[in-house]
């Protein structure tokens, strides 16, 4: 919540043919799949690879606060 300000999160766990997982899904009003189920594997990557990196080093900052 701090990271992502979403104003939903919604959370799915799987496990039919592997292991279990959850999926944790931030979700804003007006966007990408709001009040519906969100996508297991949409097909699409909207950051570059660059972006990935600053997303993941912003998480390991907020973390490990």
């Amino acid at each position: 919540m701090k990271f992502f300000h979403p104003d939903k999160v919604n959370y799915g766990a799987y496990g039919d043919t592997v292991h279990h997982h959850l999926h944790v899904v931030s979700k804003y009003k007006d966007g990408y799949e709001w009040g519906g189920v969100f996508a297991m594997n949409p097909g699409e990557k909207t950051l570059s690879d660059e972006e990935y990196q600053d997303m993941v080093e912003k998480y390991r900052d907020l973390l490990c606060k």
